[in-house]
């Protein structure tokens, strides 16, 4: 007989690169946390697990809080990514970002890096034309 485990999770956003803060056991314990954060979402995992305790299947379930705005000001990271093997870097400075597009380049002749901010609930934007 299988048994469903359920759990919450505060999250800012419901995009994939999210913020998230629990696990809690309860909604209520999760939707107060994310006031107190800023939050405006829950996310409910659902996990139907077997008779061995195993985990079949994995259910998430994104709840939007009412009366939460998301922020003007969203803090913007910046994210390298090679488009020919996929390797990637997080930034907190544009120089940052360039000098790993330039060691890369230099290290791996005829690849590609990409540029992408990423804004708080606004998920990955591509800055095209960011070196020249």
């Amino acid at each position: 007989m299988d048994y469903k485990e359920i759990f919450w999770m505060a999250c800012d956003s419901v995009e994939q690169l999210r913020a998230e803060y629990g696990p809690f056991h309860t909604r209520a314990e999760a939707e107060a946390e994310a006031r107190k954060l800023g939050f405006g979402y829950l996310l409910r995992y659902e996990h139907i697990l077997d008779e061995n305790e195993e985990i079949r299947e994995v259910r998430c379930v994104f709840l939007e809080l009412p009366g939460t705005a998301v922020p003007a000001v969203a803090a913007v990271s910046l994210h390298t990514r090679c488009a020919t093997c996929g390797e990637s870097a997080t930034h907190n400075k544009c120089w940052q970002a360039e000098v790993w597009a330039d060691i890369h380049e230099f290290e791996h002749s005829r690849h590609l890096v990409r540029l992408f901010e990423h804004a708080r609930g606004q998920g990955l934007k591509e800055i095209g034309g960011w070196r020249g």
